[in-house]
């Protein structure tokens, strides 16, 4: 593929231009693979990120779509008008006496089907979701996204789950039951706190989205993640707090291992959204940030040597607050 892009252009929209045209000639014909977000990272020289939101304006713009077992193919019947209604067709009203009632709309065996489809099941449309989610972000989760995925109609999805908030739910509490924390905690409290912040720490690294759900002033509330919030108050209570103590320092250190991951996924937020990654994003602003280092007003914010290592920087910091918290722990000091 072309990859001499075209200048001025996002890195994202370089790469829709570039697999557009290759549709458009006929280099891809319908139901050929396109590049995977992979094979577009090593092509194009991009971060996942940019390379799902490349893939993501084509299926929007319903040049391409995804294919269970199969990847992302040139679509067969590609569309130039608004987005296709839901995936297993229209729906028709019809009146009693046979006539069309409000707007046609065609009935299909899918939507007339009284149970499930057979192999849909409440998990599966869970694992769907945080794949895409994973990929592209939660913003990009929407129930016909998911219907899409799995090559179902929506309301075979609204069978199992009865909303996206509950569907959001069920993620969260997924990823807190796979990952749920050992029992019996270890008996130093120190150590069991390290268990649950480092667990917790590995959810937000893998799963981005999530440290947006899970923080204490809003998001979701799940099974999976009253669970986690229950083990580790049991270990502060064990050590003579109250529960109210519990949940005090409870939210100090959740509020720690959030607020890290979300620093360390804002950079992966921005590429998917302006489609750059860190050092795109750093060229991309030199000019600017070399006009305000010249002002000599900031020498201190401009001695340092680079961005911040929020990945190196967790495990030290946790440890640091845990020696703060130790006073807490045994109420020989107050908040």
């Amino acid at each position: 593929m072309n990859e001499d892009t075209e200048s001025g252009l996002a890195p994202y929209a370089r790469i829709v231009a570039d697999i557009r045209s290759c549709i458009d000639t006929g280099e891809l014909r319908p139901g050929d693979r396109v590049p995977s977000t992979r094979e577009i990272t090593r092509r194009w020289g991009v971060a996942m990120a940019t390379a799902t939101k490349a893939l993501t304006v084509l299926r929007r713009e319903g040049r391409v779509e995804a294919v269970r077992g199969v990847g992302t193919v040139v679509r067969r019947a590609p569309t130039t008008g608004p987005a296709p209604a839901d995936p297993a067709g229209p729906v028709a009203e019809t009146s009693e006496d046979g006539g069309s009632r409000g707007r046609s709309r065609t009935t299909t065996g899918a939507e007339r089907r009284p149970h499930p489809e057979p192999h849909l099941t409440r998990e599966g449309i869970v694992r769907a979701a945080i794949a895409i989610a994973d990929d592209e972000g939660v913003e990009g989760l929407s129930m016909r996204r998911v219907s899409t995925e799995l090559r179902v109609s929506t309301m075979a999805l609204y069978r199992h789950v009865a909303s996206k908030g509950e569907l959001l739910t069920e993620m969260v509490d997924h990823l807190y039951t796979v990952d749920a924390l050992p029992e019996p905690p270890p008996d130093d409290w120190r150590r069991a706190l390290e268990v649950a912040l480092l667990g917790e720490w590995e959810i937000y690294r893998r799963h981005p989205w999530a440290a947006r759900l899970t923080v204490m002033a809003g998001g979701v509330v799940s099974p999976g993640l009253m669970r986690n919030a229950e083990w580790m108050m049991r270990v502060i209570v064990a050590q003579g707090n109250t529960p109210d103590e519990a949940l005090e320092i409870l939210t100090i250190v959740s509020a720690y291992t959030s607020g890290m991951a979300l620093q360390a996924t804002r950079v992966a937020l921005e590429e998917h959204e302006i489609g750059m990654d860190a050092a795109q994003w750093w060229c991309h602003r030199g000019p600017d940030l070399r006009r305000l280092a010249d002002q000599g007003a900031y020498p201190t914010m401009f001695g340092v040597s680079g961005p911040p290592d929020v990945d190196g920087m967790f495990e030290p910091g946790m440890r640091r607050l845990l020696d703060g918290i130790a006073p807490l722990m045994e109420r020989t000091g107050t908040l």
